[in-house]
């Protein structure tokens, strides 16, 4: 004779009813409310305010010639002469207005910046989604001590949900292995409490955002 059924399979039993029979909702006057509050400024205004928050640099370019004005004035100001430039796209960019960069795909260690473009900017928290299907892999934006990050005004999206349907639209076959959303420079306070940029990557993330070229 068969004993009396456990508690777990008393429990799983119980489970397995409530799945199979449909409930009435026991509130039908309550309507189900946004995850998020609207935004209330422009896209490019809140991605720069929250990207500043969590102590990133942000440049607005209103043209290719803007941008490469505000690139010139970087290095010049932090005197780097070891950029590293993988991506097909940045690079063309870089070769018809006559920039120097390195495109060495080894070692990295002399590297003072790695230069990358992105999947997608998100307003909402000021991130930068990025993943392995771009030519610049991780190791650019995780071994230089700069990330520097070219997005465009059509990568600028509200919230992850929306960085996530660019993605499925730029890989309609197989969404990439390993998807990032970068916020802000490394950092951890796991020693005493103190803020310390830069742990475990880049201490410095630098973001341009361009109008379409």
């Amino acid at each position: 004779m068969a004993g009396e059924p456990t508690s777990r399979e008393r429990m799983l039993k119980s489970i397995r009813k409530g799945l199979i029979e449909k409930k009435d909702n026991p509130y039908p006057e309550l309507e189900p409310s946004p995850l998020y509050f609207p935004l209330e400024d422009s896209l490019d205004l809140v991605f720069a305010e929250e990207l500043t928050r969590v102590k990133g640099e942000f440049i607005f370019c209103e043209s290719e010639q803007h941008f490469i004005q505000n690139f010139q004035a970087l290095l010049e100001e932090k005197g780097w002469r070891e950029v590293r430039v993988w991506e097909t796209g940045l690079k063309k960019i870089l070769d018809r207005n006559k920039i120097s960069y390195n495109s060495d795909l080894k070692n990295l260690e002399p590297a003072e910046a790695g230069f990358t473009l992105c999947e997608a900017l998100i307003a909402r928290n000021g991130s930068i989604l990025m993943s392995t299907g771009q030519e610049s892999g991780r190791g650019l934006m995780i071994l230089p001590t700069v990330h520097i990050v070219l997005a465009f005004q059509s990568q600028l999206v509200q919230d992850l949900k929306d960085g996530f349907s660019l993605l499925r639209k730029k890989y309609p076959e197989e969404i990439p292995s390993s998807i990032v959303c970068i916020t802000g420079p490394s950092r951890t306070a796991d020693i005493e409490k103190t803020l310390v940029l830069g742990a475990h990557g880049p201490k410095s993330l630098i973001v341009f955002l361009l109008e379409e070229v």
